[in-house]
C-alpha cells in the first residue's frame, strides 16, 4: 500500500487537490479502486501535513431491486475511523427495468454522479474524491477519441460551480495492476458489482485494445498519458503554482 500512498501524495500535491479544512466525500462503490482510495486518504491524513476530513459515501443502485450488502466496507470504515454513509436508490431498476437502456453505462453514471453530488452537499462536504486510476484515464482519453471524435478526458480536479463542490481524483497516477496488488496484499474487502453490464462495456473493450497495443509496442500507455500532460489536455499539465485550490 506504500506505493499507492506515494502515488496519491504526488497527485494531491501536483494537482493541488486538497487543502486545510476540506471535508471530502469518498465515492465508495466497493470496488478495488474506491476501497484503495478510501484507505489511502484515511492514512494520508496522519502524515501529509494537510488537515482534512474523510467520509465514505456509497450510492446503492440496488440492481435487480436488491440492496447490496456493503457491511464489509462499513467494517473497514470502522477500523479507519471514518463514517460510512449508504444512500439507497432505484437507479438499477430505472436503468435496466424501466428504461431498458441498450447502452446503460452513460445514464447509470450520470444518475449515480448526481446522487453522489446531492448526498455530498447534504453532508456538508466541499469535495468529492473518485477512484479513477492511471489506466482509466488513458482509456477515457481513447474512448472520447474513438467514439466521440474529440480530444479530451475528465480532469484531475473539476470544479462543480453550480454546487460549490470540487471533484478530485487522487489515484490518477496509480496503475490498475498496482492497486489490485495492494488491495490483495492488504486483504482489503471488495464488494462485487451486481450490475448486469459489468464486464461487457465499451471500457472493457478499450482496456483490451490498450493491452494489445501495449503488448505490440511496450510503453504506448505511458506515451499516451504523457501526451495529455505535455498538451495540458483538460488540466493534465503539471501545476507549478504552490497555491492550493479553495
Amino acid at each position: 500500500m506504500q506505493k499507492i500512498l506515494g502515488h496519491m501524495r504526488k497527485a494531491i500535491q501536483q494537482y493541488l487537490m486538497i487543502c486545510d479544512g476540506d471535508s471530502i466525500a469518498v465515492g465508495v462503490s466497493g470496488g478495488k479502486d474506491s476501497v484503495a482510495l478510501l484507505v489511502g486518504l484515511a492514512r494520508l491524513r496522519s502524515f501529509i501535513g494537510i488537515d482534512f476530513k474523510v467520509t465514505a459515501l456509497t450510492i446503492d443502485s440496488a440492481f435487480g431491486g436488491v440492496p447490496t450488502d456493503y457491511s464489509p466496507v462499513t467494517e473497514l470504515c470502522g477500523t479507519l475511523g471514518v463514517e460510512h454513509v449508504i444512500i439507497p436508490t432505484q437507479i438499477g431498476e430505472i436503468v435496466f427495468d424501466v428504461r431498458k437502456e441498450p447502452n446503460p453505462c452513460s445514464l447509470c453514471s450520470r444518475m449515480r454522479r448526481g446522487a453522489l453530488t446531492n448526498a455530498a452537499a447534504e453532508l456538508g462536504c466541499n469535495k468529492i474524491a473518485l477512484g479513477h486510476n492511471y489506466d482509466d484515464t488513458v482509456e477515457t482519453f481513447l474512448m472520447n477519441l474513438f467514439t466521440e471524435g474529440r480530444i479530451g478526458c475528465y480532469s484531475p480536479v473539476t470544479m462543480l460551480e453550480d454546487r460549490d463542490i470540487t471533484v478530485i481524483r487522487p489515484l490518477v497516477l496509480a496503475e490498475e495492476r498496482e492497486i489490485r496488488r495492494a488491495v490483495r496484499r492488504c486483504g482489503l474487502p471488495v464488494v462485487k458489482s451486481a450490475c448486469p453490464a459489468d464486464g461487457h462495456t465499451n471500457r472493457e473493450r478499450t482496456k483490451a485494445l490498450i493491452a494489445q497495443l501495449e503488448h505490440d509496442d511496450n510503453g504506448i500507455k505511458d506515451r499516451l498519458f504523457g501526451a495529455m500532460v505535455r498538451g495540458d489536455i483538460d488540466g493534465w499539465g503539471i501545476k507549478q503554482d504552490k497555491k492550493r485550490l479553495p
